[in-house]
């Protein structure tokens, strides 16, 4: 049964408590990352042999297995991934940046330019539940961003396939090149390439402990979006919140994984004890019952303030994945919180709808990186470089400034570099 907690009698380091990370894959992580850079595509077999199960001979998917997967899909099922794409697309659309050029003094230009990434590669998670969402909600923004190239591996199943609901995700995102490989070694072939994977400059997409620790030790030979840790919700509720809607939204979290963690914040003991009763009711109808058991029982909790102005403040302390407001008013609180990966506002607004059709991003900062990380999003995709001209005469301007600055640093040869130029003029 889920804990409630008073805010203010309990001790904080309680109440703000995360069930840490497992933090001991560190050298298994690492023995693969070094085999698959030393034996390429024979080192991802054997692990695919070994973890998956699955004897390859070849690692990418074919355009017939596409459309073999295509075919025994469900046209009702294509039509949501459509629509869901459309919509992620359209909120994507309006994070693009521009280029810029200043050029309002003379003899001087500077700017900046945004350019996209050569090749981005896209983990996408199998095992205990397939995540097509995945696939939308990290291709659509680096195909707005322009990236030429996105590169997908999932691991497969026993007989070699695929899950055809991730490769109809894959055909409507636009998903370049797929390949059978999960793990960390995935994450290996991704970040130094091997004879049939492609090497890429970033690597997106969630996993489990040993993916998450894979993309922590490459990072630096490619980009990563993020470490994300276990799943997250915590909503905010009133009185005026019915209790078996509550207790849904924080399983719908719970069934993820056994780490998962979900927290109520509530101003009303009532529906604290409601909350708490309907949870029992609900969790035995869950087709992943154990792990939701397990996520509630050692991960969950329910809080109980003196006020919504309370709770919000302990939102803000936690820094969830996801925050629900599921208050009378939830526009009179938005601009009260700080820290949040993605907020889902009243009555009406599941998480779940954010997790597949309403459009912003579902890769979102968990482990309370939300006080200074943000969701996935089109500026994951482009990097910036800047350019600067000057004519002879506007560095004759302030050639003198420069070296002036340079020599305060010690750097002489700095100095003579800026002044040298206007010497020859003379």
């Amino acid at each position: 049964m889920i804990r409630i907690l008073k805010y203010g009698e309990t001790p904080n380091s309680e109440i703000f408590a995360r069930t840490p990370m497992k933090t001991d894959v560190a050298g298994t992580v690492a023995a693969i990352i070094a085999d698959v850079r030393a034996n390429g595509d024979a080192a991802l077999r054997e692990y695919t042999r070994r973890f998956d199960h699955a004897e390859l001979t070849d690692l990418a998917v074919t355009e017939q297995e596409i459309t073999d997967a295509l075919s025994g899909i469900d046209p009702a099922f294509i039509r949501i991934l459509e629509e869901a794409r459309d919509n992620i697309r359209r909120f994507h659309e309006k994070q693009v940046r521009a280029s810029f050029v200043i050029n309002d003094r003379d003899g001087i230009v500077m700017g900046q330019k945004v350019i996209p990434m050569d090749r981005v590669g896209l983990y996408v998670p199998g095992g205990t539940a397939a995540y097509p969402s995945t696939v939308l909600m990290d291709t659509v923004p680096a195909k707005i961003a322009g990236c030429p190239e996105i590169v997908m591996t999932t691991p497969p199943g026993p007989d070699g396939k695929l899950n055809p609901a991730i490769l109809a995700a894959a055909h409507v995102a636009g998903v370049d090149r797929i390949f059978k490989v999960g793990g960390a070694q995935a994450i290996a072939a991704l970040a130094y390439g091997t004879e049939s994977i492609p090497r890429v400059d970033k690597i997106v997409g969630p996993g489990n402990a040993y993916v998450a620790e894979a993309k922590k030790q490459v990072y630096g030979q490619v980009s990563i979006d993020m470490i994300a840790g276990p799943s997250e919700i915590l909503i905010v509720a009133d009185d005026g919140m019915q209790p078996d809607i509550l207790a849904a939204d924080l399983l719908s979290q719970a069934e993820h994984d056994k780490m998962a963690s979900a927290v109520l914040v509530t101003d009303s003991m009532r529906l604290a004890e409601q909350v708490r009763l309907e949870l029992e009711r609900q969790i035995p109808k869950l087709e992943r019952a154990q792990i939701a058991r397990a996520s509630i029982e050692d991960n969950g909790k329910i809080i109980v303030t003196e006020t919504i102005a309370q709770a919000i403040e302990a939102a803000n302390e936690i820094a969830p994945e996801h925050l629900e407001l599921a208050v009378a008013q939830p526009f009179d609180w938005l601009d009260k919180v700080r820290h949040a990966g993605s907020i889902f506002m009243g009555y009406n607004c599941p998480e779940a709808l954010g997790d597949y059709l309403a459009g912003p991003n579902h890769t979102l900062p968990t482990s309370g990186t939300a006080r200074f990380s943000s969701p996935l999003s089109v500026d994951d995709f482009v990097k910036k470089t800047q350019f600067t001209y000057f004519t002879r005469k506007a560095l004759s301007d302030v050639a003198q400034d420069v070296a002036y600055f340079a020599r305060q640093e010690g750097l002489t040869g700095h100095a003579r570099s800026a002044v040298i130029r206007t010497e020859d003029q003379k």
